[in-house]
């Protein structure tokens, strides 16, 4: 009986209702987003959202505070946010936050808009693609390629924050502003322009603010119980900071240069090992990287045809041109190797500038051992071989004017014009084929 009762007992609890028939709050999910949107970002949000309607989460709300950043990582979180069958809150917090550029169509998609005081909002007009940093549409001419690709741009994301303001019952006029006009809003003036629903101080504030409210999620009313809902903190796991790593274009330009000097490390050192290992992994990690990441393929071409370069130094007779050349194919590849200038995707300058400086003392380092080795004795081969002091290890027998050395590491005929003896140092004259000529070593000699 008692058994019958627990059972039953567990099929309430998993189907949320308590025994006396009244409906026990989910969780409420706290997600953080504090840096720029990018590929990590919308991972970690749409599996989060889905492992938040696995686990029955009533609510999410994701406090965020960001500068803005790529198009595509934002259009797969506002998909993720309009397809959740769980509410979906964005609390732009604390205080001193902003959610700029994409940061605004993804508090336009969400459920909820609530922002904390003196936060602010806006500025979501989409950055130049491909053009020179700071460059302007009064620097370019009227009716340019490059002016035109600016208004389909701007025009695409109008109407995308446009679709959004509608289906949220949110500000469109101001929305479409947010983009044409660039311009931003406080907690306060968004509020009042019914450009987000809420402004609260804190998490808990905008909880006790939410309890009782009634959202349609998926054409179904839904109404929220967050006074007294457990809070769960859904920080980053494992994969969403190594994709965050890697996926950083500074890093990726990093393990480019790992991962070929790596190779090239391992093709010079067969068997070593290390270098195929860490330059395989380096590389396949930037290549991997850079499909994520909108990139120049004009860059990527330069780079790695600067790298080629500099690798063929250390094997072409050309005294550093084609080093050097490598360096200045690199260093133009590195700058134009991102194609976008949304905040926070940028590659420093110094960064670009270390790396060259240490290609070209790397190239320099080669060079110096080429010239070292150029001036130094030949040690194999025939030169090696003539003139070497070598010791007989046997006679022929019945032919005492032949025997056997061993000389750089192999064992050689040799043929004298005096009779040999095991154990006698001889000096190399001369080699015949596979025959070395000898003659006795001077008395001198034999004594050393």
């Amino acid at each position: 009986m008692i058994a019958r009762y627990w059972r039953w007992l567990l099929l309430l609890l998993l189907l949320g209702i308590a025994p006396g028939g009244q409906g026990a709050p989910g969780a409420v999910w706290v997600l953080g987003i504090d840096d720029a949107i990018g590929p990590a970002s919308a991972d970690y949000l749409v599996r989060s959202l889905d492992q938040a309607q696995a686990q029955g989460a009533q609510l999410v709300v994701i406090r965020m505070d960001t500068p803005g950043g790529l198009d595509s990582a934002m259009r797969q979180m506002v998909k993720a946010i309009l397809a959740s069958p769980v509410p979906v809150a964005t609390f732009v917090a604390p205080s001193g936050a902003r959610a700029a550029s994409a940061g605004t169509y993804i508090l336009y998609a969400s459920h909820i808009a609530a922002m904390a005081p003196g936060t602010n909002l806006g500025a979501a007009t989409p950055v130049q693609i491909g053009g020179p940093p700071g460059a302007t549409r009064q620097d370019k001419a009227k009716g340019s390629a490059d002016e035109t690709l600016a208004r389909k741009q701007v025009n695409d994301a109008a109407a995308y924050i446009r679709g959004l303001a509608q289906l949220r019952g949110r500000n469109t006029d101001w929305a479409e502003k947010a983009v044409r006009e660039a311009v931003s809003l406080s907690a306060s003036e968004a509020l009042r322009l019914n450009v987000i629903d809420q402004v609260a101080d804190d998490l808990p504030g905008l909880l006790r603010k939410l309890d009782g409210q009634t959202l349609t999620i998926a054409g179904q009313p839904r109404q929220l119980q967050t006074t007294g809902a457990s809070l769960v903190e859904h920080l980053p796991d494992w994969r969403t900071r190594v994709l965050a790593v890697i996926t950083n274009p500074s890093v990726a330009l990093i393990l480019i240069m790992i991962g070929v000097y790596g190779l090239l490390f391992e093709f010079m050192n067969p068997g070593s090992t290390v270098g195929g290992v860490v330059g395989g992994i380096c590389l396949l990690l930037a290549l991997y990287a850079l499909q994520l990441l909108p990139v120049s393929f004009a860059g990527v071409a330069l780079i790695m045809l600067g790298l080629a370069f500099m690798i063929g130094e250390a094997f072409l007779p050309s005294f550093g041109v084609v080093g050097f050349g490598g360096i200045v194919a690199f260093v133009v590849g590195a700058l134009i190797l991102i194609d976008t200038d949304a905040p926070g995707f940028g590659i420093p300058l110094a960064l670009i500038g270390t790396l060259a400086l240490l290609s070209a003392l790397l190239i320099g380092g080669v060079m110096g051992m080429a010239l070292k080795a150029r001036r130094r004795a030949v040690l194999s081969g025939d030169a090696g071989l003539v003139g070497s002091m070598v010791t007989i290890t046997g006679v022929m027998a019945g032919n005492p004017l032949c025997g056997f050395v061993l000389a750089q590491g192999e064992q050689w005929q040799v043929q004298c014009a005096t009779p040999l003896q095991p154990g006698q140092r001889v000096r190399v004259t001369a080699r015949q084929g596979v025959m070395l000529e000898v003659s006795a070593a001077a008395p001198a000699a034999q004594g050393e």
